[in-house]
């Protein structure tokens, strides 16, 4: 990895002698006693075989699980509801779920003049596994007794937190489908999936429901119930449909013990959730996922990843509307384990929310699971770099040192336990200091930002791949596996072919590996999407064996290990006017890792002969190349004045050549953006995923002036 920072190789030959004197002294008791062959074997093995009766094109399973898929952890347990009481049973008394006390806000002013709301938290409060149970079974009882029919569908509309997975598991009990919303969605998407799923309940917050939904009342007539999560209906509230808590609907539901002898327990077969998309390509789609979709997805993850138990605490701030983080916790509560609540803003010391000098929750809770998408993690990496790079000259080698040193080491296997502790460990308190596994999901992880995230936070990354239309579920890589450049092997409850897509040059007779469009199989492919016949005829299928297909539009290679590598995306390419396909992904992929850029969104017409990019700069580093030009200005001059476009440009083109992009991959002209692109934006999803379409719109002028066009 090109870590980018300028030391002198004079300065770190004595330090490079010691360290290979250290390692030569080493390298026998670390492989006796080490776990370097253990790795070295499960990274080069075969994790994936071609089924019986298969070719090139697949279909390719778990080599653990090759005689069948997984659909099920236990006998019996085949529905949402009773892969909960099944944990509640097991570890009742252990912490179940816990969010921070908060103590007060208080208004503080930046130097820009912008006035930011900061917070001051307390300890972490946590309910057990009985109690929430307990409060589950109360509010699917309560339900039945503020209005909502038998197998009704609700919307959970609300921020992540403990009351969203009460509200969840009691939906669940009471097998009422639950349409899941992120908080983060205009008023149109609101309206849009409240209505077309015809839902008369809503689960959500005071602040969504005073900011988002009562605005859009008027234009939701089957709404006639908001349940909220949190705290007392305030009396301003002049709203047109019944208030109440999520209190009141549980003390109901208490006072009634009868009220669930009127609704039938889910079958594995019956609507468990409409989850609406995020609407990276256009306005949201519901996809339709049974019991049975998400406990098969839920018992991949847990026969492949066996070491998670009652000891391990996870940190949930991604939105619980998002198939990864739902299934991710209801895969970490089946295991006993603790959940922690956070939000981006209060997840470390330096959020936006936590009040200076204060600490954030990852501080308070120190997880030791964690799941992250990959814009997250290049975050993480690029704020690093920028501080190694303030670091004086001997500190900046030693640092590069250590990475160095390191990289060589776990690329062999072999663990660095001096150099955690004396170079890696301020790096690792950033996360709490005890994570052990992070998962990556949502999107592809460049191969570099997960080996720095091995290497500087001292733990393996689970890159994974998976989609809503097949509940997160697909592949994972194995903790151990060290290798990268691919998302891992099929899950046991999954198996994957590939498809020729001709018009992108891809076959599944290719050399050195077959290449395809990805297809998905397997008790976790969930149903379709929810009133559009077309679209599910057009993107799910059943096999002659009855087994239900997902397919992806996503490119892949096929390993000799039987990994997954994900390589194009039909829907990202673009022919140019002489002809050339461009991948607009990859041109993407290859870019994000350059230091000034923190964003970037490329675009190609197919009438013009060259493409263009949109890019969120670094400001720091930007700031820094103004004052070294002359350039003053407020932050948008800054970003609008030309030179510093071409210095983008030449930096652009210098990532470009390094990854080997052909010319005419390479962006040619770029606008920057003074303004990060973030879900509340509209430019990109809660998983921040660009949606193309709106920067398109967003940019329209830009596009026009870039192109030459009046």
């Amino acid at each position: 990895m090109d870590l980018q920072v300028d030391v002198p190789s004079w300065l770190l030959l004595p330090a490079q002698a010691a360290m290979w004197l250290y390692s030569a002294v080493t390298y026998l008791p670390a492989y006796i006693f080490g776990s370097a062959r253990k790795r070295r074997a499960l990274t080069r093995r075969a994790k994936a075989i071609i089924a019986p009766g298969g070719g090139p094109s697949g279909p390719y399973r778990c080599a653990e699980h090759a005689d069948g898929l997984v659909t099920t952890l236990a006998q019996g347990v085949n529905t949402l509801d009773a892969l909960f009481a099944l944990a509640a049973s097991r570890f009742a008394a252990r912490p179940c779920l816990g969010h921070r006390e908060l103590l007060k806000e208080e208004e503080e002013k930046q130097p820009s003049g912008k006035v930011f709301r900061k917070a001051l938290f307390g300890e972490y409060h946590w309910l057990n596994y009985e109690e929430v149970d307990q409060q589950a079974a109360m509010f699917a009882k309560g339900l039945r007794e503020v209005g909502l029919d038998a197998q009704s569908n609700i919307a959970i509309f609300c921020e992540t937190r403990p009351e969203w997975i009460i509200s969840v598991i009691g939906c669940f009990k009471g097998n009422f489908p639950v349409v899941t919303l992120y908080a983060t969605l205009g008023e149109d998407a609101i309206t849009y999936g409240l209505n077309e799923s015809g839902v008369s309940h809503v689960i959500t917050s005071t602040d969504l429901l005073k900011h988002k939904l009562l605005p859009i009342l008027k234009h939701t007539p089957k709404l006639t119930c908001v349940v909220l999560v949190d705290g007392l209906i305030q009396p301003s509230f002049a709203c047109p449909v019944k208030l109440c808590t999520l209190e009141e609907v549980q003390r109901q539901g208490k006072q009634n013990p009868q009220g669930s002898e009127t609704t039938k327990p889910p079958a594995s077969s019956d609507l468990a959730v409409i989850m609406y998309t995020s609407g990276s390509t256009g306005v949201p789609k519901g996809v339709r996922i049974t019991h049975a979709n998400l406990v098969a997805a839920i018992s991949g993850m847990y026969f492949r990843i066996s070491d998670v138990g009652p000891e391990d605490t996870y940190i949930g701030y991604l939105p619980l509307a998002h198939v990864l983080e739902l299934c991710a916790e209801m895969f970490v509560l089946s295991r006993g384990c603790r959940i922690g609540y956070s939000s981006a803003q209060t997840l470390t010391d330096q959020s936006t929310r936590i009040k200076k000098g204060s600490q954030g929750d990852v501080t308070v809770l120190k997880p030791t699971l964690m799941a992250a998408v990959p814009e997250i993690m290049e975050r993480i990496y690029k704020g690093v770099m920028a501080k190694v790079r303030d670091l004086n000259l001997l500190r900046r080698a030693l640092f590069l040192l250590a990475y160095q040193y390191k990289l060589g080491q776990f690329e062999r296997g072999f663990g660095t336990p001096l150099c955690d502790r004396l170079v890696f460990r301020h790096l690792r308190s950033l996360l709490g200091g005890r994570v052990r596994l992070m998962f990556s999901g949502a999107a592809p992880l460049s191969a570099s930002t997960q080996r720095f995230m091995n290497i500087c936070f001292c733990c393996p990354v689970g890159q994974g791949y998976g989609l809503t239309e097949t509940c997160a579920a697909a592949t994972i890589a194995h903790a151990l596996d060290f290798s990268t450049g691919h998302v891992g092997a099929p899950l046991p409850c999954s198996e994957i072919s590939l498809r020729n897509w001709m018009d992108g040059g891809y076959t599944v007779n290719d050399k050195p590996n077959p290449r395809g469009e990805v297809l998905i199989g397997g008790p976790n492919v969930a149903l379709g999407y929810f009133n559009n016949d077309a679209l599910s005829d057009a993107s799910f299928f059943l096999d002659a064996h009855g087994q239900r297909w997902f397919c992806t539009g996503d490119i892949g290679e096929m390993l000799p290990t039987g990994c997954l590598k994900l390589i194009d995306r039909k829907k990202d390419l673009v022919k140019l006017q002489a002809g050339e396909y461009v991948s607009l992904g990859k041109v993407e992929s290859a870019l994000k890792n350059c230091p000034l850029i923190d964003n970037i969104c490329a675009y190609a017409s197919s009438d013009q002969s060259y493409v263009i990019c949109f890019v969120v700069p670094n400001q720091k580093l930007l700031n820094e190349i103004a004052m070294q030009l002359g350039v003053t200005g407020s932050w948008e001059q800054i970003c609008c004045h030309p030179a510093l476009e071409m210095k983008v440009l030449r930096e652009i083109e210098n990532s470009s050549n390094k990854a080997k992009l052909e010319r005419f991959e390479t962006p040619l002209k770029v606008r920057l953006s003074s303004s990060d692109w973030t879900p509340e934006t509209g430019l990109v999803t809660d998983a921040f995923k660009l949606k193309r379409k709106e920067l398109q719109r967003y940019y329209y002028s830009d596009i026009q002036r870039m192109y030459g066009r009046k």
